[in-house]
């Protein structure tokens, strides 16, 4: 025993054969926290400089990028009692599959024969409107008969006029031949007078020209006479011309009376045949209504009414149609802050509830998981929750977005800044600097940087 203690402890060791010395004993043993501190440094320096892609994150859900792709309601054009329904929740339908029968509410539609006896009215109406049109075709004849009948009268009466007017002329130069021969007959007896008084003449020669001068004066008579009558004859003719005149002016003025007045009784009938056809089509829309058919095709959800014979009113809504054609999109809330970040065409990231995912913000090449989104809307008005809405729509370069995605659903965007190292990012992050603002490149952009570069 005193020769194991006065003995050295190395050389011992280095004698003794027990595996259990040298495993106990570190005394030739080399430190190695040196090299791990030597290698833990380097390794940290190389991290420094890897290439770490900054980003902003946002949650958001998923919507659809137009109107006619979200879920809307089906509502009841027209007031009706639930006679019928053809699906129930969950059921898939096609555009134009049958919904709901409705049935009449309102009395004044009660009438199962209302669309015939509508038409009925309308056939009546229109055979009046017809009737009123051959009237006033008849009153049309009527009237250029009557002015034929007027132009031809008017034409006789001219006719006379005429002759009258030369028979008044005739019996004016038959009074003046007469007057001429009362003023020699005149001359003649003066003469014998005064030759009967000288006793030139005989009493039976101043009596026989007394007799030619009584003889001249009754023909001037009768000439005046005729000439008188023959002006009152052409007075009375123009008399009678204007007479016809006037009578046929009666006569034509009455039937474009009757006229004027089938035709307004036409117009009216046209206007009530008009609003009968308009009558027409409203209980023949009515009729197709009763049946509420599908706009798209999609899921039925949400049944408001249930049973048969609840009533619906004007715009209630019966059932909520989910499209099943649907091209997805997200909609993002970003902070104020971030949003001078963002901009059309932009590359996001996401991670959508339900599917799993290993995400490395840093290195989004090195992430699982994700898909890819570009930025396609940024509104300009904040929202209600204070954030700024933005469209995300699927990055066609990108690998395609889940089909089992529905409407509603919770999505977490990462937004792509640029490219820094990752002491840069330590760095501003230490400091509270933002992140670095890029804008992507566009197509233009490329193109003028390659011209350049050329």
């Amino acid at each position: 025993m005193s020769k194991y203690l006065t003995c050295e402890p190395e050389k011992e060791l280095e004698k003794n054969e027990l595996p259990s010395f040298r495993n106990i004993y570190h005394i030739n043993r080399t430190s190695r926290v040196r090299k791990w501190l030597w290698g833990s440094l380097i390794i940290i320096i190389l991290v420094m400089f890897l290439p770490w892609t900054q980003n902003i994150r946002a949650r958001g859900l998923i919507t659809t990028l137009r109107q006619e792709q979200r879920p809307q309601q089906l509502n009841s054009i027209i007031g009706g009692r639930v006679e019928k329904w053809f699906v129930k929740e969950g059921d898939f339908v096609q555009k134009g599959d049958t919904i709901l029968q409705l049935g009449e509410i309102k009395v004044e539609y009660f009438d199962p024969a209302l669309l015939e006896r509508t038409g009925l009215q309308i056939d009546a109406k229109q055979n009046a409107a017809e009737g009123y049109q051959n009237k006033a075709l008849t009153a049309s004849q009527q009237v250029a008969a009557l002015e034929e009948g007027r132009e031809l009268k008017l034409s006789q009466i001219d006719i006379k006029l005429k002759q009258q007017q030369l028979k008044v002329e005739s019996d004016s130069m038959d009074l003046n031949a007469v007057q001429n021969e009362l003023a020699v007959a005149k001359r003649q007896i003066d003469a014998a007078k005064a030759m009967l008084d000288s006793g030139v003449i005989s009493l039976v020669d101043f009596e026989r020209r007394k007799i030619t001068f009584q003889n001249a004066t009754a023909k001037r008579i009768g000439a005046e006479n005729k000439y008188l009558q023959s002006k009152q004859e052409l007075t009375a003719l123009r008399i009678e011309k204007n007479t016809v005149i006037q009578d046929y002016t009666d006569k034509i003025a009455k039937a474009k009376g009757d006229q004027f007045s089938a035709l307004s009784d036409k117009a009216s009938s046209d206007a009530e045949v008009a609003k009968l056809k308009n009558a027409y089509s409203n209980y023949d829309m009515r009729n197709q209504l009763y049946y509420v058919t599908a706009p798209q095709s999609g899921q039925i959800t949400k049944a408001r009414k249930a049973g048969i014979g609840e009533i619906l009113k004007e715009g209630d809504m019966i059932v909520e149609i989910v499209p099943d054609n649907i091209q997805y999109a997200v909609e993002l809330f970003v902070e104020p802050m971030d949003m001078p970040l963002l901009s059309k065409g932009q590359k996001i990231r996401f991670v959508f509830d339900g599917f799993p995912a290993i995400v490395f913000s840093g290195w989004p090449a090195s992430s699982y998981g994700t898909f890819g989104g570009l930025v396609t809307a940024i509104e300009n008005s904040v929202s209600s929750n204070g954030k700024f809405r933005v469209l995300v729509t699927e990055d066609p370069s990108d690998k395609a977005w889940p089909r089992l995605l529905r409407i509603g659903g919770g999505a977490n965007g990462i937004a792509l800044l640029k490219d820094v190292s990752v002491g840069y990012e330590l760095w501003r992050n230490i400091n509270g600097f933002p992140p670095e603002y890029y804008q992507p490149a566009s197509s233009t952009t490329i193109k003028q940087n390659k011209e350049s570069a050329k």
